[in-house]
């Protein structure tokens, strides 16, 4: 990837995507590895030669069967990097502490039924989670023992046949294939992990480590954890619950409602169904018209998120940042359930206390997996919030609970502010700077910092004293001066893919939806503009600043324009898209977003641009930093299509030119302007307004 710099003309230089600190992530506690010699094998991934020859043979590849390693690609959430893994890390991980493995060591996860392979070489494993038919040789033999596959012999393991979702094959030795970002975890989305970035195929062969520790004969009874098809969930309060943007009643309709599993299911996340929310909120002001929106906020695996109306369970392969509430978290020793929830299974949230949690590190009884149900007497009480204070006379900063294992700082009230996504950069490049101990992942979204920590090495409450120490040495937003590139990127307006989109939406989700058939006219009509030309010119005309990356995925920006009369403000699909086309340009609340792959989503389309995240590189494949300046620039339809292709083949440069954003300069620019941007919000008010009472009488809403 290439950027041509104004200043040397065509000139290449090199696209580092990322500020030292920003780049490199803050991963303290390294991911669990095996000591792996890949053996020669016939699958592209690889032409390594080696010591030790064993391989597995994929003869029919099964419904959905993928290599995951444990704890999966820990270290780049800030750049929309999923962490993948077993979804079930549990069954994952017992599997392989019995072959004698490393526990994080890589294995199969088969969603459904499995697969049938062939082993080139005498070769022990283990077949653990949901309940399925397992043979060797056509004899069946017992789950969750270990047992020999001879040189030349089949293992075949069936369809699941319930309670659960997902069955684990883990090997002796382990799976051995090169890593992509620390990890051979596959994250099919974004096509790469695994052998291939993608599922198993037939005739794949995967090169098998040596044989490690010694093993022992299965995973002992009291250890397995207790399948059904009825699940209790412990979960914390927050990060965002009552009275701020749920009612009370809506907290006890969370906590007292037995929820079930929509068939419309994955990796990316569990979609429940129940009751609709009240709300405690009319709408989300600059965020979106549905109660639900927030300004873009790091997310939590495990967090239950309210994408408008609909409760989705986010999992492993969820996003990192997205605009909607989440009012509880699943507790980290009870993810792996997500796993094994299959749809039709019903789900009820326990709250429990955050320091009562069990461990995710431990694997026998003390986690608590054999337990049918969460004993517990109450959550913290707390609704989340951890503790406030003032960081000067007039900026506030809430720290609130996400999960027993993250905090979500906040900053401000709830407005668009850069002031307030400068008070997140310096406590984020402070805490960078001094590589606190504990600190596994730091994430910024536009408002707000999410801190995830070991906390058996950072406790929650030793890690709020250090953030309140760090407040006091901040230095003052209005200081704030970031390197800022101004990077040229083309934009097809209205792009078939992005129509296509929505028509599969009106035929597989919802017709009647407020902002269908067209989601540019939608714009046009949510903002007061007298055409969908003004939409055009409004969105080429804007330099858009990058506050966030990763939202939706790969480095993809959640960007807002500087000048406020540029600020398109919309609202957000309700309920979200199921699939959106790769690199989709989308504007929801008062921000737009490039979509780094494809997905679910809900932005409003106004078109579609070419790659933020280069798959050809090996380190920092995303394109854009934060508080870079996107500027579009018009292409067909057609153009866009041969320069995608260009680039994936790594023959596009994209064109940048150096610079830096003042804060002090951009408020001095908001004063010259103040009654101009005033008058443009006054329109825009009003016709946010009008939008929003013909879906309260549309039923869109509630009272």
């Amino acid at each position: 990837m290439r950027v041509e710099s104004a200043e040397t003309g065509s000139v290449p230089t090199t696209v580092h995507p990322a500020e030292v600190d920003c780049a490199s992530g803050v991963v303290t506690a390294a991911p669990a590895s095996v000591e792996c010699i890949p053996a020669e094998r016939d699958s592209a991934a690889t032409g390594e030669a080696s010591r030790h020859a064993g391989y597995v043979e994929v003869v029919r590849p099964g419904m959905l069967t993928t290599v995951q390693d444990w704890p999966g690609r820990v270290g780049y959430w800030h750049v929309g990097v999923p962490p993948s893994g077993p979804m079930d890390d549990l069954s994952f991980r017992l599997g392989n502490r019995s072959l004698g493995n490393d526990e994080g060591a890589a294995g199969l996860e088969c969603t459904l039924g499995g697969p049938a392979l062939t082993f080139s070489e005498s070769t022990r494993v283990c077949v653990t989670g949901a309940p399925a038919r397992v043979s060797v040789e056509g004899k069946p033999v017992r789950m969750w023992r270990t047992v020999l596959v001879p040189a030349g012999g089949v293992l075949e393991v069936g369809a699941v046949t319930g309670p659960g979702m997902r069955t684990y094959i883990l090997v002796e030795g382990g799976i051995c294939l090169p890593e992509y970002l620390g990890s051979t975890a596959t994250f099919t989305l974004g096509k790469f992990g695994g052998g291939a970035g993608a599922v198993l195929r037939a005739g794949e062969r995967l090169p098998l480590g040596a044989p490690g520790g010694n093993g022992v004969s299965g995973v002992p009874m009291e250890d397995q954890p207790v399948l059904t098809h009825r699940w209790e969930l412990a979960v914390t309060e927050g990060p965002h619950g009552a009275p701020e943007f749920f009612t009370r009643a809506d907290i006890d309709t969370v906590l007292g409602t037995d929820y079930t599993v929509h068939f419309n299911s994955d990796r990316t996340g569990v979609r429940l169904v129940g009751p609709k929310p009240e709300w405690a909120r009319s709408d989300g002001g600059e965020a979106g018209l549905h109660p639900s929106n927030i300004h873009d906020t790091p997310y939590s695996v495990g967090a239950l998120d309210f994408t408008g109306d609909t409760p989705i369970l986010l999992g492993p392969d969820g996003p990192s940042l997205g605009g909607f509430v989440c009012p509880v978290t699943v507790v980290a020793a009870e993810r792996w359930k997500l796993g094994q929830l299959a749809p039709g299974d019903t789900v009820r949230f326990v709250p429990i206390r955050a320091d009562r949690a069990a461990s995710p590190r431990e694997l026998g009884q003390a986690r608590r997996a054999a337990w049918p149900s969460v004993l517990s007497t109450g959550g913290d009480g707390d609704d989340g919030v951890l503790r406030r204070a003032d960081v000067d006379d007039e900026i506030g900063v809430t720290y609130r609970r996400q999960g027993d294992d993250g905090v979500l700082v906040e900053y401000g009230a709830m407005t668009l502010d850069l002031g307030l996504r400068a008070r997140v950069h310096a406590l984020h490049r402070r805490l960078l700077t001094e590589a606190v101990p504990g600190v596994t992942e730091l994430t910024p979204g536009v408002r707000s910092l999410q801190i995830r920590v070991d906390r058996h090495i950072l406790p929650v409450p030793r890690l709020l004293d250090l953030l309140a120490e760090a407040e006091a040495v901040l230095p003052a937003a209005a200081d704030l001066v970031v390197p800022s590139r101004t990077v040229h990127l083309p934009l097809s307006w209205d792009d078939p893919s992005t129509r296509e989109a929505i028509t599969r939406y009106m035929h597989g989700v919802r017709a009647d939806a407020p902002w269908c058939p067209w989601n540019i006219e939608f714009i046009r009509r949510m903002n007061g503009l007298g055409s969908v030309d003004d939409v055009y010119d409004t969105v080429f005309g804007a330099e858009y600043l990058v506050l966030g990356l990763g939202d939706v995925y790969l480095g993809a920006p959640v960007a807002t324009p500087i000048d406020p009369r540029h600020r398109l403000v919309t609202t957000k699909y309700n309920p979200a898209r199921t699939w959106t086309p790769e690199n989709a340009v989308g504007i929801g609340g008062a921000y737009l977003c490039v979509y780094g792959m494809e997905g679910p989503g809900g932005y409003q389309f106004v078109g579609r641009t070419t790659q933020v995240w280069n798959h050809r590189a090996t380190e920092s494949p995303w394109l854009l930093r934060y508080f870079d300046r996107i500027r579009w620039y018009p292409v067909e339809a057609d153009e866009l299509l041969d320069m995608r292709a260009d680039f994936a083949a790594g023959a596009v440069e994209v064109r940048a030119e150096d610079g830096e954003f003042r804060l002090a300069d951009y408020r001095r620019f908001l004063d010259e302007n103040h009654s101009a941007i005033e008058e443009f919000r006054t329109v825009q008010a009003r016709a946010f307004a009008a939008e929003r009472e013909s879906w309260r009488m549309a039923g869109e809403l509630s009272d």
